[in-house]
C-alpha cells in the first residue's frame, strides 16, 4: 500500500531559550545530569515528556534501585529519598527500596534547589544541527511548537531519540540479530499479609509453597509469555510491588508496538491476580491497587561511542585510565526474550559482581558534536548494556555527562576535546569515589 504524504508548511516558531546545557530525558540519567551540570554553574535546562521527574524510577513504578553501584549523586538520591524510619534499619536492601510518590518529590527538590529550569508535559520533536553540530531541539506542548538552543545537548531519553534522529550510528538489541529485552508494566498489589507473604526477588528465587513450587507455579498457570513470579516489599503495610507482566518480540522505538505491548501487559493484571490468591501465601485478599502509566522498556538502541563498553571489561572489573564513572556493579540482567524469566544469557544469582568503571568515550558519541548520551543508551554491547542499564549506574552516568557537558560550554570545548583529567577531578569533588 502507498504510503499517503502531507506536506507541512514552513512556518517560524518561537525560540524560548538558550542555555549553556539541554539534558533531555527526566529519567534517573536525565536528572543526575541536570543537577551535575547545574551545580557547576552551568545554565541548564531539562525536558520531560511527562509530568513528572524519576522516569522508571517514580512514575514506572520500580520497586527498588537494583545492585551494589556505590558513589555520586546516586548515594545523594538514597540519603533523601529513604523511606526506612531509624538508622538501625537502614540496611543496604532497605535504603534501595523505592517509595515513588516520596522518590518524585526529592528529584524535583534536587532540580529545583540547582536552579535547573524545567520543561515538563513537553515532547521532544526534532534535532536542530548544523555542519555536524547539535544546535538545540524543536519541542511541541500546550503552548505550541518552540525551539530551545544550547552550547551542549544531553540525550538521556533513554531509547536516544533525538540522537538517532541527529545521524548518530547505533544498534538495536542483540548485535546478530537485533531482538531486544521484553517490555513490562509494573504495579502494585495491596491487601497483603507480609507476616506470611514470600517475596521471590530473582527469577532464580525457587520457592516451595503448599501447591508447589512458586516458579513451576507461574510457568504453567500464567499467560504466555507472562510466567515468572517477582515480588517485592515496599515500605508501605500490605503493599507489594510485582514484576510480572511480560511482552516480548516488541521494538519500544516504534509507536505501534508500545500499543500492543500495552494492550499485552494489561491484558494479563487479572490472571495475574488471580494466581497470587489461589497459589502465593500471603496474598489470598490481595487486589490490584495501581499500575504504571506507561511501558517499562528495557532495550532500544546502542549508540557507537568513542568507546564501547563490553561484556568482558564487566567481568574482568575492568579500570580505564579515562574513566567517567567508577564503583558500578550489577549482575548480567538479561530477560527471556522468548518467554518468561531469564534469557539462556542472562546471569543473575550465579553472577559475583565486582565494580568495574565505564570510560568516558561511552558517553561520546562518534558523529555529531556537542552531544553527550547518559543512562541505557550509552555505547555498549548488548550483554554489557544489560549490567549497565540498571539505574543506579544511569544515575552516575548522568552525573558525568552533566559534569562533562557543564565544563565544555564554560570552555568552549567540544566533548571530545575534554581533558578526561579535569572532569575526573571534578567527579571527584561531588562525591564519586575513586577507583582506588
Amino acid at each position: 500500500m502507498e504510503q499517503l504524504i502531507f506536506r507541512e508548511e514552513a512556518r517560524e516558531i518561537p525560540v524560548i531559550g538558550d542555555v549553556d546545557v539541554l539534558v533531555l530525558g527526566g529519567g534517573p540519567a536525565g536528572v543526575g545530569a541536570a543537577v551535575a551540570a547545574a551545580r557547576e554553574n552551568a545554565r541548564v535546562m531539562l525536558i520531560e515528556q511527562t509530568g513528572d521527574v524519576g522516569g522508571v524510577a517514580t512514575s514506572g513504578m520500580m520497586s527498588h534501585w537494583t545492585g551494589g553501584t556505590r558513589g555520586g549523586l546516586y548515594e545523594e538520591i538514597l540519603e533523601r529519598s529513604c523511606d526506612i524510619e531509624g538508622e538501625a534499619e537502614r540496611s543496604p536492601a532497605n535504603r534501595q527500596t523505592i517509595h515513588t510518590e516520596k522518590l518524585k518529590t526529592v528529584l524535583l527538590d534536587m532540580l529545583v534547589e540547582a536552579d535547573v529550569s524545567l520543561l515538563l508535559y513537553t515532547f521532544v520533536c526534532a534535532p536542530v544541527v548544523e555542519d555536524g553540530v547539535m544546535k538545540g531541539v524543536i519541542i511541541e506542548n500546550k503552548s505550541g511548537r518552540q525551539a530551545v538552543f544550547s552550547k551542549m545537548v544531553i540525550d538521556s531519553t533513554g531509547d536516544g531519540d533525538m540522537a538517532a534522529r541527529a545521524g548518530v550510528p547505533f544498534v538495536t538489541g542483540r548485535e546478530e540479530d537485533g531482538v531486544m529485552q521484553p517490555a513490562t508494566i509494573m504495579f502494585k498489589v495491596g491487601g497483603v499479609d507480609y507476616d506470611r507473604a514470600i517475596f521471590p526477588k530473582k527469577f532464580e528465587d525457587y520457592i516451595p509453597v503448599p501447591k508447589g513450587e512458586v516458579q513451576a507455579l507461574g510457568r504453567k498457570h500464567l499467560p504466555f509469555p507472562a510466567g515468572h513470579v517477582l515480588l517485592y516489599p515496599t515500605t508501605l503495610p500490605g503493599i507489594v510491588t510485582c514484576n510480572m507482566t511480560n511482552c516480548i518480540h516488541i521494538d519500544g522505538t516504534r509507536a505501534e508496538d508500545l500499543v500492543k505491548a500495552t494492550v499485552e501487559c494489561r491484558k494479563q493484571l487479572d490472571p495475574i491476580i488471580r494466581f497470587l490468591r489461589d497459589y502465593v501465601p500471603g496474598y489470598e485478599n490481595c487486589f490490584l491497587l495501581t499500575s504504571a502509566p506507561f511501558l517499562g522498556i528495557r532495550e532500544t538502541r546502542h549508540f557507537k561511542g568513542l568507546k564501547t563498553l563490553t561484556e568482558k571489561d564487566i567481568r574482568e572489573a575492568r579500570i580505564f585510565d579515562d574513566w567517567a564513572v567508577t564503583h558500578a556493579s550489577f549482575n548480567f540482567d538479561v530477560h527471556n526474550t522468548t518467554g518468561a524469566g531469564l534469557d539462556k544469557t542472562g546471569e543473575q544469582a550465579t553472577f559475583r559482581p565486582t565494580f568495574y568503571t565505564i570510560p568516558y568515550g561511552c558517553l561520546v558519541p562518534q558523529v555529531i558534536d556537542h552531544l553527550l548520551l547518559a543512562g541505557r543508551n550509552i555505547s555498549g554491547t548488548h550483554m554489557a548494556h544489560s549490567n549497565y542499564r540498571a539505574m543506579p549506574i544511569c544515575v552516575n552516568t548522568g552525573q558525568a555527562a552533566g559534569t562533562a557537558a557543564a565544563l565544555c560550554a564554560q570552555n568552549d570545548l567540544s566533548p571530545r576535546d575534554l581533558d578526561v583529567s579535569l572532569l575526573q577531578k571534578h567527579l571527584l569533588a561531588n562525591r564519586v569515589l575513586p577507583v582506588s
